[in-house]
């Protein structure tokens, strides 16, 4: 876990991400994908102004391979967090990199309609609510 402490005020209509995609660029650096060669890195801000980072790590099966975004999510909340603001992803990709199904499920789980800010290294970025990447998300209501 890292914490580096106020990220700003997310009270703006979409909040001011560059500084948190710097940490989820630089978590990318510990990504291991020795099969892919797709590095990703996250960096979950929590409402208190905390940074959680992660980077994905791939087994040999892939599907026992977890996500960046995963990671920053379970990190977090195994150290106690559950309230959270925004998450950045930041992958080496032509277009900007969106969280895949599985991390867009957790990240509603866990996280709710957060912001979500996605880069690529060539500096192209969008900001967007998880809603609209997961409009009609199943959870704890449909249970």
């Amino acid at each position: 876990m890292k914490s580096k402490g106020k990220a700003g005020s997310l009270k703006s209509p979409t909040p001011p991400l560059q500084g948190l995609s710097d940490y989820a660029r630089e978590a990318r650096k510990g990504a291991v994908a020795p099969f892919s060669h797709f590095k990703v890195g996250a960096a979950l801000l929590t409402v208190d102004g905390e940074i959680i980072t992660g980077s994905n790590i791939e087994s040999a099966t892939y599907g026992l391979t977890l996500c960046a975004e995963r990671i920053a999510v379970f990190k977090a909340v195994s150290e106690g967090f559950r309230k959270f603001s925004a998450v950045a992803v930041v992958a080496d990709s032509i277009k900007v990199t969106t969280p895949c199904g599985s991390c867009r499920q957790v990240l509603w789980e866990l996280c709710g309609d957060i912001w979500v800010h996605i880069a690529n290294l060539r500096g192209q970025k969008r900001t967007m609510r998880l809603s609209s990447l997961l409009p009609e998300p199943f959870d704890k209501r449909f249970l």
